[in-house]
């Protein structure tokens, strides 16, 4: 192998590296991760491999369907939907087609707190295109009504 090929290789795995890297979502501890949260160069080129990435247009219909399946989930004690009422922070789509999503609700004693993450969890795995999900439950930054949307606002006749 001469210096040219070499150095080319090492600038493509780095790049692979670099786009996984920062991909990656809060599930360091899956094993995927090497100490400090790096791939090593091998695994990144493998993981590009196995999950090429997801095409914009496809992206952005998966996002689409997954705004949409979340809001087919309701807190029972409040007549809008969890999308419109804030409680949906973050989704994180990966190469692999898992989705991460980062969520809170109303407060951190709601009633339904061990079962909600799993009506997100059903509703965004019945999307064409997303293979898993994962939810996870943050308070930071605790909810308020601020959060809610113009809509949710207007249907509980707060505006």
């Amino acid at each position: 192998m001469n210096d040219e090929t070499s150095n080319h290789e090492r600038d493509e795995m780095k790049a692979a590296n670099q786009a996984l890297s920062s991909s990656q979502t809060s599930d360091a501890s899956s094993g995927d991760l090497t100490e400090g949260g790096h791939m090593s160069e091998v695994e990144a080129a493998a993981a590009l491999e196995e999950f090429p990435p997801i095409p914009d247009d496809e992206i952005e219909r998966i996002k689409n369907d997954i705004t949409a399946a979340i809001k087919t989930v309701y807190d029972p004690e409040i007549p809008v939907d969890i999308y419109e009422l804030g409680l949906i922070y973050k989704v994180d789509i990966e190469n692999d087609r898992s989705v991460h999503v980062e969520m809170t609700l109303t407060s951190p004693g709601c009633p339904v707190a061990g079962e909600m993450p799993e009506w997100v969890v059903n509703a965004v795995v019945g999307v064409e295109g997303v293979k898993k999900a994962k939810v996870v439950l943050s308070f930071d930054p605790p909810w308020d009504m601020s959060m809610m949307s113009e809509e949710a606002r207007f249907a509980l006749n707060m505006f």
